[in-house]
């Protein structure tokens, strides 16, 4: 009997440890979303078309040398908030409630409570979820002196300065599916000046208090403040958040990696947004002043911050086993004096920047890497920011219900075959401030224009059409808007524009 139950006990702890080793073996998960990069802020996609390399980016090179590198991918819109909504949601900007929304720190959440994101589709897998850096998706303040009410923003020039900013209330990433959170609500270029950890203002020195951060004070550290004047941490200093979010990011890693949970990051560089403030060392490297311009040396800063990600993946020993994907919210930033008089090209080839409906303002790099499944490939088939919903719910073996992420198209089979001809048949984005709804569909591109003065948002007209075969720089000489012999490729594409723009008919497929 006794050896009966000693061997019972052994086939139990046994089952026990099989079941955490197969949990084991399911991957990390690591999202690093950049902050205004253009393709050509990147190495090797520079690289791609040209060989005057002025900046180079090794850590970043090296992921897409080991994994796949997209091409031909696009961010949801060619502005930051609300291409961040639709990445995180998965759905086209166009099914937000507020299509061309902004949402500053004071905001209501840009999500509702039922809402599909990034954190609660890796939750929903069982990971340990951590959001790290820039929100800008809205949250919720008490009003100073009323903690059971919550602040309603205010629009206008006055400095808004009778809000409680010492804790996040509702709607910032812990109440959006991440467990542990290092918040930046609107990273480094608007109020709060601050930092939040897990929903609470973490002080940047002993003696931080909440101060009003002005122009005049921030000339004192050289940063021209690029947004409001407002309430921040005494100690508010840009060229310190860098570092301080790359080392929170490696903390992150050193306690969950090789837990019976595995776990997800989604990192959201400040980099390299204006203000631009690099930090003077990071990881023992050189930044400020190393390069042509500074806002160069944030590329440079960024690259590093990937690197501290990637070396402690690989102290770990889970870098293998890690899904890590790199991409941007936009296009790259159109140039200073600097930048542009070293020949660096922010966009590549492409015309334009962020804001802008050309591929300047929407194309962006796009790499994920994955060394103990796939190989290194480079693939010019299209791809969107929004699908990293559903590759990551394929990647996990998650069901997305219906009415989720419905414009998120699963990467998988293009990630594991590049071959395959399993991916998105036409792609619907948007630029920025101009209001502007673009289709790419094969070699061609529209771009429609919206009437701004029209808040249904139902009067548009197609502006220009692009053979970006043909074309890729989008010259005016190539628009064919006007051409009688396009005239039905205008309509086609515009009716299918208006369709998909009017009814919101998914275009995803998660499967």
């Amino acid at each position: 009997m006794k050896n009966k139950f000693i061997t019972l006990v052994v086939v139990l702890v046994g089952g026990v440890l099989c079941l955490n080793a197969q949990k084991n073996t399911r991957p990390n998960v690591i999202v690093v979303l950049a902050d205004d990069i253009g393709t050509g802020d990147i190495s090797e996609y520079r690289k791609l078309h040209s060989n005057n390399i002025i900046l180079e980016t090794p850590n970043i090179d090296k992921l897409a040398q080991r994994g796949v590198m997209f091409t031909n991918a696009h961010a949801p819109a060619a502005l930051c908030a609300t291409s961040r909504y639709g990445i995180m949601t998965g759905n086209g900007c166009h099914q937000s409630p507020l299509p061309w929304g902004i949402w500053s720190s004071y905001a209501p959440s840009a999500f509702t409570s039922d809402q599909l994101t990034l954190g609660r589709l890796m939750q929903k897998a069982d990971y340990n979820t951590g959001f790290f850096g820039k929100w800008h998706l809205g949250m919720s303040f008490p009003e100073k002196g009323n903690p059971n009410k919550i602040y309603k923003e205010r629009r206008g020039k006055a400095m808004e300065l009778d809000v409680d900013i010492t804790k996040i209330v509702a709607g910032g990433p812990n109440y959006n599916g991440f467990d542990y959170s290092f918040t930046l609500p609107a990273g480094v270029q608007d109020v709060p000046y601050a930092v939040y950890e897990n929903s609470r203002w973490l002080p940047l020195e002993k003696d931080s208090k909440i101060d009003v951060i002005n122009r005049e004070k921030m000339a004192k550290l050289h940063v021209k403040l690029d947004k409001d004047e407002g309430l921040g941490d005494s100690n508010w200093d840009p060229h310190n958040i860098g570092p301080l979010l790359a080392n929170k990011g490696v903390s992150f890693i050193k306690k969950n990696a090789n837990k019976s949970k595995p776990f997800f990051m989604y990192y959201c560089s400040q980099a390299v947004h204006k203000p631009h403030t690099p930090s003077k060392e990071l990881n023992g490297v050189k930044i400020a002043g190393t390069t042509p311009s500074k806002h160069m040396d944030m590329i440079k800063e960024l690259d590093v911050q990937v690197g501290m990600l990637i070396e402690q993946l690989k102290k770990e020993g889970v870098y293998e086993n890690t899904v890590f994907v790199f991409t941007s919210d936009n296009g790259g930033l159109l140039v200073d004096k600097n930048t542009a008089k070293s020949g660096h090209k922010v966009s590549d080839i492409y015309r334009g920047a962020k804001n802008q409906p050309y591929e300047g303002g929407h194309r962006v790099p796009f790499i994920v890497s994955w060394p103990k499944e796939l190989k290194n490939n480079i693939v010019h088939k299209p791809a969107l920011g929004l699908d990293i919903m559903a590759t990551l719910a394929a990647i996990t073996h998650t069901k997305i219900d219906k009415g989720q992420a419905v414009d998120s198209y699963n990467l998988l089979p293009i990630l594991k075959n590049p071959k395959s001809d399993d991916i998105h048949s036409f792609l619907i984005v948007q630029g920025g401030a101009g209001k502007q709804g673009i289709i790419i569909e094969g070699d061609w591109k529209l771009i429609v224009n919206f009437d701004k003065k029209d808040k249904t948002w139902k009067n548009r007209i197609p502006v220009s059409l692009f053979n970006l075969k043909e074309n890729i720089g989008e010259k005016e000489s190539g628009n064919h808007i006007n051409n009688p012999k396009y005239k039905e490729k205008v309509k086609e594409l515009f009716d299918k524009y208006n369709h998909y723009r009017d009814t919101k008919e998914p275009t995803g497929k998660h499967i």
